[in-house]
């Protein structure tokens, strides 16, 4: 049996060849200003973190641009496909984010539905075949489907991402026993994104058991983003220690804690 400290001491999150010391992912956009958003990512504790290649300028030496203010060197900057709603243009915007300095892991996003800004899961395996072929590290952006899920480890990804809810929702996990099936059925990293609001909803994401979660609206919309990344750092360690320290069982009957003996039993 694990011991406590054991829990505390858990191996470190590992994708493709990459290790991963937290297992909070963070995003770049919405915030109010650059100094706001870094100061937001400190607090997450996250050491990866994602840049929508088509919404950014790429120029690194531009100071009023986003990747000038992240430090690859503190940073694992994880390039993304946002805003693609096409297997054809997510290719190509992986590819342009390898040619402009990002190393070989995208998250890949293809977008089917323009008012609910679910993915197209078509799309999405056309695309992630090619990508894996060209030697991207592909960490595929999905609905909570297992069979989705699971032709996306089929095809090569390095780690499958189903939704907890749509984008920048913050509904939270709205299916969790969808997750917790492609969780116990895959053998790549899950880790969920998109739709988590408040750190209660991370924390029941993690407790699910999977590796991980990505956020960003939750950060960059709320009231104070730096506080709100502090709590959601303190929430997803949280749910991950409670789902590795096993929740007792759920009953429909009381159970007294402390059971009474002898006479007065």
């Amino acid at each position: 049996m694990e011991t406590s400290l054991e829990l505390t001491t858990e191996a470190p999150l590992v994708i493709g060849n990459h290790h991963f010391r937290s297992r909070l992912f963070v995003g770049t956009g919405k915030y109010r200003s650059n100094e706001e958003m870094l100061a937001a990512i400190e607090a997450s504790g996250a050491d990866c973190v994602t840049v929508a290649v088509r919404r950014v300028d790429l120029d690194r030496r531009k100071e009023a641009g986003i990747l000038h203010h992240l430090d690859p060197e503190r940073y694992f900057l994880l390039a993304n496909t946002a805003g693609c709603y096409s297997a054809d243009e997510a290719i190509r915007y992986a590819r342009l984010g390898r040619e402009a300095g990002f190393n070989d892991f995208v998250k890949l996003e293809v977008i089917g539905d323009r008012e609910t800004l679910l993915p197209d899961v078509e799309g999405l395996l056309v695309a992630a075949r090619e990508l894996v072929r060209e030697q991207f590290q592909v960490l595929a952006y999905t609905s909570d489907d297992l069979v989705t899920a699971l032709k996306l480890e089929e095809a090569g990804c390095a780690a499958v991402m189903p939704l907890a809810s749509p984008i920048g929702s913050g509904l939270g996990l709205l299916n969790p026993y969808s997750i917790r099936t492609i969780k116990q059925r895959l053998s790549v990293p899950v880790i969920v994104d998109a739709g988590v609001g408040t750190a209660s909803d991370a924390c029941l994401v993690m407790e699910q058991g999977v590796d991980g979660i990505l956020m960003n609206t939750a950060l960059a919309e709320a009231r104070d983003p730096v506080a709100m990344a502090h709590a959601m750092r303190l929430a997803t360690e949280a749910g991950r220690k409670a789902w590795l320290a096993g929740r007792m069982p759920r009953r429909e009957v009381a159970v007294p804690s402390s059971p009474v003996r002898g006479m007065l039993a």
